[in-house]
């Protein structure tokens, strides 16, 4: 792959990985059966946990903050693609959904009905994104320093 395919894929990666559950596995459920592909399972999807690392303001040492749960999956089309998911929580048939449409993003002839998905996704979320940055807009604070003149003259 080239550089860009892969920031491409990257995108798309982290969209299926942070998109709603039930909102991903209806999204695959509308499509129609001819539109799916043929797939077996490399690694059937699988509970498991990530320690999660935090870094101390952001930019100092990193410490472990704790664990989280995540579910992976992989799948190969019958077409040749290998598609993967990690995606955080427990649920299974979300991992799954997401690793086939990665596959199908990789397909030239797939893409096309996964695209609209990730496209949705991709709305879907910048919106949310956009609605908590006017919630929290509205709670911000501004803060000034007043100084006061000194007559060190006493």
């Amino acid at each position: 792959m080239e550089i860009s395919a892969n920031a491409a894929r990257k995108t798309w990666l982290s969209t299926l990985a942070k998109a709603d559950a039930s909102r991903l596995v209806d999204a695959w459920d509308s499509v129609p059966d001819s539109q799916r592909p043929d797939y077996e399972m490399l690694r059937p999807a699988e509970i498991g946990l990530v320690m999660v690392r935090g870094r101390s303001g952001g930019v100092g040492d990193r410490f472990n903050l704790g664990e989280m749960t995540v579910t992976r999956c992989a799948v190969r089309l019958a077409s040749g693609e290998t598609g993967l998911a990690w995606r955080g929580g427990r649920n299974k048939r979300a991992a799954e959904v997401a690793a086939i449409l990665d596959g199908m993003l990789q397909s030239a002839e797939l893409k096309e009905t996964a695209d609209a998905i990730v496209a949705d996704l991709t709305h879907e979320q910048a919106e949310q994104r956009a609605e908590q940055a006017r919630k929290s807009g509205a709670t911000k604070v501004q803060f000034f320093t007043m100084t006061r003149k000194r007559d060190d003259k006493a």
